[in-house]
């Protein structure tokens, strides 16, 4: 490697590494960084404050990965800091899941000296092999990008690179940043110029020909839908989106995965579709159209309840990142933004089909004198409640299932982790949440979390208490894995769990009075704290036992597990 002497005599204006990749941070809307110290991070971190950056400091480092994934997904983008090997490894969960849902993290690997890797010495943090690339490899699998910072005259470059295709491919980046790098010198008058995170334009002639065959198929549908799904929001198209769902005037709906990405108080707007576990009155709507508008769909089981969509390619339009599928006909390398925002403008007058009126209405079968609080109860109440512009957050388990009933006010932002699914992971992305939503006027951040769940990561209320933060968290009393039991094994003790005493755990982590706590196992109890103001407009952590009986699930639960139950045979 080139001296850092001769390297800075070339320099107008000299920069260490570690500052200029934390101001490419800040130009990109990161305001905190999650994550963990470690000895190979510790001397980077010390350039935090100075870039405007606040370190957050999880409990461990799979917690830190899931808070950076609910920051990302509520402000566009994040940072993640973890230490060579033991760090990062125990991060890599939570980094999967984010490259499996399309969640743009930049994972910044503090590393030992460039020196000593060349030396492959025998230090601690390694396998004792002398590989120090056996962990890049493995983040490699899992990440879009990896800009390895080894030498001073390329660092920026790759910094930049990096920063730009994790926001453009919306998916997470490695960076590796050893010790002997991080008061390296890099030109900081690149800085001058923002980094270009525009999406590449579509080739005009390519584009304007699928647009022409969009408006074909579209012109002559009878009943033509919308349906939006999770990428839609991932990349970036809601605002081509909603312009689609203004101009057109079509029935729109939404996948469980896409929640959130539709105003729901739009009059355009019919529900959820999930196959069999659809809101009433969607399924027919859909399933009998003859062109749907799928818009960033991603088909995976719990995403469809186990597959049970039933809709025809011959009836399909598929809007990708990467392509347009018109029917059968694929059209690779063209980005559905600037498709989307064409067919808008040169839409014309269309068919138009009635659209299924969804309301937060309590099913008739449950209103009745009984006090038990269902899933078939509890979410219609649970929309009654919500306001505009809540940060709403559910776990992998009953709450993902459950808020499909759940019709949202204008501007909800809706955080689960339908595809990877992987089990505690809402309890780190409410802290990223919350503190993204602090950074946003303070939005109101709620999480429902299984009790099963929550024993999987519960350290991050302690981290939420060091950060003042002050999401309301519900806390589902139903004895164990209610998903699991409806899979395989319902009276196995493997389901089971200890009980814990929920309500006092913020104390137990030094809440003392920065916190409230409640145990509700009536209607009636949820319903008046549901109108208690100071409840409803918090300005402390709020944490909720709210008891379900144990053999209770939404129906689209049910009817997921039942084929993946039968799908594991």
């Amino acid at each position: 490697m080139v001296s850092d002497d001769i390297v800075t005599r070339e320099l107008e204006n000299p920069m260490d590494v570690a500052e200029y990749l934390f101001r490419r941070l800040h130009e990109v809307g990161i305001r905190a960084v999650h994550g963990v110290p470690g000895d190979y991070n510790l001397a980077a971190l010390d350039y935090l404050p100075k870039c405007g950056l606040d370190w957050v400091g999880n409990c461990n480092e799979l917690n830190a990965g899931y808070a950076a994934d609910g920051y990302a997904r509520v402000k566009g983008i994040s940072a993640l800091i973890t230490t060579f090997g033991v760090g990062e490894l125990s991060a890599l969960n939570a980094i999967a899941g984010a490259y499996s849902e399309f969640v743009p993290i930049i994972h910044i690997v503090g590393q030992p000296t460039t020196q000593s890797q060349k030396n492959g010495m025998l230090l601690h943090h390694t396998l004792g092999n002398g590989d120090f690339n056996v962990f890049n490899r493995m983040s490699a699998a899992i990440s879009c990008y990896v800009a390895r910072l080894e030498d001073p005259r390329d660092a920026a470059t790759l910094i930049d690179s990096a920063i730009r295709e994790c926001w453009v491919r919306s998916r997470p980046v490695y960076v590796t940043l050893p010790t002997d790098m991080i008061a390296s010198k890099v030109n900081g008058n690149r800085l001058k110029q923002p980094i270009d995170l525009s999406l590449p334009g579509n080739d005009p002639e390519k584009e304007d020909y699928v647009v022409d065959v969009v408006l074909k198929y579209l012109h002559a549908a009878k009943n033509p839908v919308i349906l939006v799904d999770a990428c839609a929001i991932r990349h970036r198209v809601l605002d081509e989106v909603h312009d689609l769902v203004e101009a057109s005037g079509l029935p729109t709906f939404v996948a469980p995965m896409g929640k959130g990405a539709v105003n729901e108080a739009h009059k355009n707007f019919g529900g959820v579709y999930a196959g069999n576990g659809s809101n009433p009155g969607v399924s027919e709507v859909i399933e009998s159209s003859d062109l749907i508008l799928s818009i960033g769909a991603i088909k995976s089981d719990f995403n469809t309840t186990g597959f049970t969509y039933r809709i025809g390619q011959l009836n399909t339009i598929d809007f990708h990142s990467t392509y347009v599928r018109v029917r059968y006909s694929e059209y690779p390398d063209v980005h559905m933004k600037g498709v989307l925002r064409k067919v808008v403008q040169r839409m014309g007058k269309l068919n138009l089909s009635p659209i299924p009126h969804i309301t937060n209405k309590v099913p008739e079968s449950e209103q009745t004198s009984s006090q038990t609080i269902t899933h078939a109860w509890l979410w219609p109440t649970v929309g009654q409640w919500l306001k505009e512009n809540d940060v709403v957050i559910t776990e992998t388990g009953t709450a993902n299932f459950g808020i499909w009933d759940t019709r949202f006010p204008a501007n909800v932002t809706a955080l689960s982790q339908v595809l990877w699914g992987s089990i505690g992971y809402s309890m780190g992305a409410c802290q990223g949440a919350a503190l993204a939503a602090k950074e946003q006027n303070n939005r109101r951040t709620i999480l429902f979390i299984g009790d099963g769940s929550t024993q999987l990561t519960v350290q991050e209320l302690s981290t939420m208490l060091r950060n003042k933060l002050n999401p309301i968290i519900f806390v589902i009393c139903n004895e164990g894995y209610t998903i699991e039991r409806y899979i395989h094994g319902w009276e196995a003790g493997y389901n089971d769990i200890q009980p814990w005493d929920y309500a006092n755990i913020p104390k137990v982590f030094g809440g003392q009075d920065a916190y409230k706590s409640y145990r509700i196992k009536t209607r009636d109890e949820l319903t008046k704290l549901f109108a208690n103001k100071d409840f409803s407009t918090p300005n402390q952590l709020q944490l909720v036992e709210l008891y379900m009986p144990r053999n209770d699930a939404p129906a689209g639960l049910k009817l997921t597990a039942e084929a993946a139950a039968e799908r594991n045979k």
